[in-house]
């Protein structure tokens, strides 16, 4: 029962933070002020959303794989798979701030 709520409190509020970073940094990279919002832009924003959801997604269900397991004895080897889950969603979110951050360098102006 600890386990699983160490579980809960280790992944999932975590990568809620981690979605809410990439829409923060999505939302200051559109103006609406601008002349035009190129194609390049939007698939940038997309593909840096889809990379850190679907990272986000893969850890949070290896971390449920690894919460169910019910055998005590490998506590220490399941912190360890939590970890490399916690790492796959951090490398999801860096990949995500790149594809963000090209989205206005293409611009033929």
């Amino acid at each position: 029962m600890i386990f699983q709520i160490f579980c809960i409190f280790f992944g999932q509020l975590t990568y809620g933070i981690y979605g809410l970073i990439i829409v923060v940094i999505i939302s200051t990279g559109i103006n609406p002020n601008a002349k035009s919002y190129y194609l390049f832009d939007g698939y940038a924003h997309l593909s840096s959303g889809l990379a850190c959801g679907l990272a986000e997604l893969s850890a949070g269900m290896t971390i449920g794989i690894v919460g169910d397991a019910g055998q005590p004895k490998l506590f220490v080897s399941k912190i360890l798979i939590l970890i490399f889950a916690e790492a796959l969603a951090l490398y999801g979110l860096i990949v995500g701030i790149i594809l963000s951050s090209r989205a206005g360098q293409s611009r033929a102006d």
